[in-house]
Order: structure tokens, then C-alpha cells, then sequence
């Protein structure tokens, strides 16, 4: 479609002509979704639609940091909870525990952190008081 508009034709004919012809050769045929419905139609227009769904094939969070850590620390709990053994209990938090320390000393933008280093001796205890009620024994590592 790169010739231009003849003068004396109009645009709509002229457009619908380059259309036809393309259809006829088979130029839209084998373009990806061909055949299938729109995506997300069923919802409400949203005006930054593309740059979720951007950020959703990213990876990317559009979350202030300091919710992201708090995200984060939620998460390594519960992945403590569910750890095989002391050591990975122990690993698991330390990571977490060295950014809010880091968060701290330098507070990212966003709203205040308002969370403390995880008491890792503590949730060890805790750890290990399921286990030994569950009759797993004390894996400790």
C-alpha cells in the first residue's frame, strides 16, 4: 500500500480497493488471531489498557516499592511456613530481612514502609512448633 490516491477517486474507494485486493491476494490470512474474537471486549474501556497489558507481559509492577517489599516479606512468610528444613527457613528471611534494613537506612518513594527486620529466631520457633505438632519431628538443618 504504498502507491498514493490517483486524483479523481475518492478515498473510500480508493481504500476499499487496496483492502480487496490484499484480501484477494491473501495478505490477511495468516496474521496472528485470525479468526478469533477480541480480547477483553466484554470489558470496560480503559484508557491505559496498553500499558497493563505491557507491563503484564513484562513482568513489571507499577506497586511503590516500599508496598512491593511489604508484598515481598508477606510472601517469604508464608514460603517459611512451608519450608523443608531450618536452613531455608533461615535463607529465605535473611534476604527479605536485608532489604528492609536497606529500606530503612534509605526509604525508598512511596508510601512509609512501616515494617521491622523479621524476628527470624522467632518464626524458627514457630517453624518448629508445627512440625513437631504436625509429627513431622525437628529437621533441623
Amino acid at each position: 500500500m504504498t502507491e498514493r490516491k490517483p486524483p479523481g477517486v475518492s478515498f473510500e474507494t480508493w481504500a476499499d480497493r487496496q483492502i480487496r485486493e490484499a484480501e484477494e491476494r491473501g495478505d490477511f490470512s495468516d496474521l496472528p488471531g485470525f479468526g478469533k474474537p477480541l480480547p477483553n471486549l466484554d470489558r470496560p474501556y480503559d484508557e491505559l489498557w496498553w500499558v497493563k497489558e505491557k507491563m503484564h507481559r513484562e513482568n513489571l509492577s507499577f506497586l511503590p516499592p516500599t508496598l512491593v517489599l511489604r508484598k515481598e516479606a508477606e510472601d517469604a512468610l508464608a514460603a517459611a511456613a512451608e519450608a523443608p528444613s531450618e536452613r531455608a527457613v533461615r535463607e529465605l528471611l535473611a534476604g527479605v530481612n536485608e532489604k528492609i534494613r536497606e529500606a530503612i537506612r534509605r526509604p525508598p518513594p512511596g508510601p512509609p514502609l512501616n515494617l521491622a527486620p523479621i524476628d527470624i529466631d522467632e518464626v524458627v520457633r514457630e517453624w518448629r512448633e508445627r512440625r513437631t505438632a504436625g509429627g513431622n519431628g525437628d529437621p533441623a538443618d
